[in-house]
């Protein structure tokens, strides 16, 4: 019957194992340069980088809906500052038709010209950006307003949606805040102010031939005109707010990365030193085992 080891040997072994062990360990952070590479290196320390991992996560998606809405944001601060070009156009037109010198030839030419302006500005209110129409409120997928030609003698400009604009973006400094206006609240406001009426009142009292109607229709277009600027208002301060939140988004990645990195980066020095001396130790550690004594049954045997 084969004895079991006796106690040296039994240390020996340990010991061994223990330093092959730290040779391994030492060997993978070399490598991999973490010093957390599975939950048994470090597993008091998992659950709080799970967290910080997915803090980074949301973060990052956060910068991404924070991407999205500053591209909406600053193509409607662009069209409605040309929606407000074209309101000034109208007002001079409508000035020049509140001329009772014009002539009737004139005044139809001038209907003419407004008519354009209105199928430009219902253009206006289908802005685009990657396929999304951006003042269609939750209804991206359809333009809010279109020009039919054919209802000149009333309006032309018919609502095709009336979906409210209830988009919000989140402010990774925490809550959220509004990023989207409707097409019918800025070109179809309700009361003074309503870009579609003032324009169509103007184009019908041109082609009534009549200067006083006429006249009476510039006042509503420089009110829509001022409207128009508080829309634009709204766009620029959610234009800021974005790059407020971009600045604090990328600060709080950088921290959110710098404490990941705290906590499963190895020191690559340290690990390197590490590995040397656990090597060191084990090379060490079978040499003086090769030259420990060794007797066998023979040395017993008379």
């Amino acid at each position: 019957m084969i004895s079991s080891l006796d106690a040296a040997s039994q240390l020996f072994l340990s010991n061994l194992d223990r330093i092959q062990q730290a040779v391994a360990a030492a060997n993978e952070q070399v490598s991999s340069g973490k010093k957390i590479n599975v939950a048994s290196d470090a597993p008091d320390q998992v659950g709080s980088l799970l967290q910080l991992r997915a803090e980074l996560a949301h973060n990052g998606q956060i910068q991404t809906n924070l991407s999205s809405a500053q591209a909406d944001a600053s193509a409607a601060d662009s069209a409605i500052g040309s929606a407000i070009t074209m309101m000034d156009q109208a007002l001079t037109l409508g000035e020049q038709g509140a001329n009772s010198t014009q002539t009737a030839d004139i005044l139809q030419n001038l209907a003419q010209q407004v008519e354009a302006i209105q199928e430009q500005m219902v253009a206006c209110s289908q802005t685009q950006v990657q396929g999304r129409f951006i003042f269609s409120g939750d209804q991206m997928n359809s333009p809010p307003y279109t020009f039919d030609s054919t209802l000149l003698a009333t309006d032309p400009v018919v609502q095709q949606s009336a979906a409210p604009a209830t988009y919000r973006v989140e402010d990774p400094a925490g809550g959220s805040f509004a990023a989207a206006q409707s097409a019918q609240q800025i070109f179809d406001a309700t009361g003074s102010g309503n870009v579609f009426t003032a324009l169509n009142n103007l184009r019908l009292a041109l082609q009534s031939g009549d200067p006083t109607a006429v006249a009476n229709a510039i006042d509503p277009i420089k009110q829509a005109s001022t409207y128009l600027n508080t829309m634009q208002a709204f766009y620029g301060g959610v234009e800021n707010r974005i790059q407020n939140a971009n600045d604090y988004a990328a600060n709080l990645d950088t921290q959110l990365r710098t404490r990941i990195s705290q906590t499963e980066d190895a020191d690559a020095v340290s690990a390197a030193m590490k590995l040397t001396q656990s090597s060191t130790q084990l090379q060490a550690a079978l040499q003086m085992q090769g030259k420990m004594p060794h007797s066998s049954l023979f040395d017993y045997l008379g």
